[in-house]
């Protein structure tokens, strides 16, 4: 047991009497006395009279004393920790949301939709839905490099299926179907940052920052009754 008489006459150090308090008073008596936190720090940080009278109050405050049903310090540091980390990272998430909301407000969009046939449907595929997609792409001179309309046979036509809004695609593609509805048909014109870039696609006659245009048509899904 330390007492304020202790400490005034030095039979005790400043470190000892805090533990103590620590030890014995209550958190929101601690809390209130600032002498709340790592022992190390809060004794470095507080001053002899200080302690003193966070002594004195102790003796004469019965309320001041820990209860059963008071978290221990460690306990209520823990907590006070977790919560500050919680904080903190809640606070990261949010800023780190808005810079990104903010990013994708003034991204200009790298692509531009003329409708040639409006849907047989007002409804949209979702992100990662699966769609079935027709399709010719060709190059500005009006090159065709790649279809599953022109030049096959209807033995060999099929619709490009895949999982929309998830990267398999240029992202031109990707994000210019989200905008189409269920039986639309329509002109793509994809600008070189959302198609194939500075890299090109060389194997498909795809020039670096090329310019492509697709049309495009969204098949309906049999599940969706028009």
């Amino acid at each position: 047991m330390v007492s304020s008489d202790d400490f005034k006459g030095d039979k005790c150090s400043k470190k000892e009497a805090i533990a103590y308090l620590q030890d014995n008073a209550s958190v929101q008596f601690l809390k209130d006395q600032k002498l709340f936190g790592k022992l190390q720090a809060i004794a470095k940080g507080s001053s002899k009279d200080k302690v003193l009278s966070a002594l004195e109050a102790f003796e004469t405050n019965p309320e001041a004393k820990k209860s059963e049903g008071d978290a221990n310090l460690q306990e209520a540091l823990e907590a006070t920790k977790a919560l500050k980390l919680k904080e903190e990272e809640t606070k990261k998430n949010q800023k780190e949301a808005a810079k990104e909301q903010k990013a994708a407000a003034t991204e200009k969009v790298g692509f531009t939709k003329k409708v040639l046939k409006k849907g047989k449907t007002h409804m949209k595929p979702d992100k990662g839905s699966v769609v079935s997609v027709w399709y010719t792409g060709r190059l500005e001179d009006g090159t065709i490099f790649d279809s599953n309309v022109e030049n096959c046979s209807k033995k060999e036509k099929k619709a490009l299926k895949f999982k929309v809004g998830t990267g398999l695609v240029i992202r031109g593609w990707d994000e210019a179907l989200l905008t189409m509805c269920y039986g639309e048909k329509a002109e793509i014109t994809i600008d070189p940052d959302w198609a194939y870039g500075k890299k090109g696609h060389p194997d498909a006659g795809i020039q670096p920052n090329s310019t492509l245009i697709f049309d495009v048509e969204l098949e309906t899904p049999v599940n969706i009754g028009v």
